[in-house]
């Protein structure tokens, strides 16, 4: 279904959804909240109050009802025609960041570099990590995310998620199966917390370690561009971005899409780029890196919603 299809079903959806404490919004235009400023909008947008009315919320719903998370879109890319259905949006009380016996308590919506600050700031070492990683606890969760020789497998205590059907799940680390860049989790499953460790430290020592992640962030990756993060996953043994610059992408356009001079793992929107460009861009070098090495590689970005109609999608061609 295409969002222009969406748009004009809108109203039956909402007779649809149950009441909640929190707000919906209709046919929400989401390119603002992504890093790549390109997507269409949410059929409607949901922005629960808390974990309860979450959780009653997924009790109540039609199962039928798709239902997409969405947290700062920091490796998220929306296809043009946007996403039908429901996106909820995790803020306010989910952004909430504690510290208890074990370490430091944060809310699935809380940034991951805001949760290494609130670590440092209490001279809690273990987390300076996160400083390096763009985007939410809750998707570094789903995710097992890393940067820095680090992952969150390694900090991660317990997590507390909510089901489709509105039930509470408390786990530990050992039951998420986590390996690189992945976790076992159901993939209905809304992680609302985590839990993780931390162990008194020296401050100064914690600062210089997350100043000098934030001077290797910023000499080896265009974090000042409408980017993505980490484009594809590092096969075994191998690093994605030099396996890309082997196949000869470096600088690679297509549209108002371009792979980082930067650095190879990186699309970026140069200013007028579709969904559909910096995708069709992602499988053209997929396409050149198996030609060139035999090796496939993953999508690291998550990829959601319909492809739209506009004349735009993926022209341009290959520079």
């Amino acid at each position: 279904m295409t969002m222009a299809g969406a748009a004009n079903t809108s109203h039956n959806l909402m007779d649809r959804l149950p009441p909640v404490r929190g707000e919906y919004r209709e046919n929400v235009p989401l390119a603002r909240y992504t890093w790549f400023r390109v997507g269409g909008p949410a059929e409607v947008l949901y922005l629960p109050r808390d974990v309860e009315d979450l959780r009653e919320f997924l009790r109540a719903a039609d199962s039928e009802v798709p239902v997409t998370v969405m947290g700062v879109a920091s490796n998220l890319l929306i296809r043009d025609g946007g996403i039908p259905g429901v996106v909820i949006r995790l803020r306010g009380a989910f952004n909430e960041i504690d510290q208890i016996e074990s370490g430091i308590r944060a809310g699935a919506g809380a940034l991951d570099i805001n949760v290494a600050r609130f670590a440092a700031e209490r001279g809690l070492s273990g987390l300076e990590f996160l400083s390096g990683i763009p985007g939410v606890i809750g998707g570094a969760v789903r995710m097992n995310a890393g940067a820095y020789d680090a992952e969150i497998k390694g900090v991660l205590r317990r997590a507390e998620a909510i089901g489709r059907n509105g039930v509470r799940h408390r786990v530990d680390a050992a039951a998420l199966g986590f390996r690189y860049r992945h976790s076992d989790a159901p993939s209905d499953w809304i992680f609302v917390s985590a839990d993780l460790a931390a162990t008194s430290g020296d401050p100064a020592r914690i600062a210089a370690r997350m100043d000098e992640i934030a001077s290797a962030r910023n000499d080896s990756q265009p974090i000042r561009n409408r980017t993505g993060g980490s484009t594809f996953k590092n096969p075994p043994q191998k690093r994605a971005w030099e396996l890309i610059d082997d196949a000869g992408c470096r600088g690679l356009r297509i549209g108002g899409a371009a792979v980082s001079e930067q650095h190879c793992n990186f699309l970026i929107n140069t200013g007028a780029a579709t969904a559909r460009d910096l995708e069709t861009l992602g499988e053209e070098v997929r396409r050149r890196v198996r030609d060139h090495s035999g090796i496939d590689l993953e999508w690291e970005i998550r990829r959601v919603g319909v492809n739209g109609d506009t004349g735009k999608d993926g022209q341009g061609g290959v520079e």
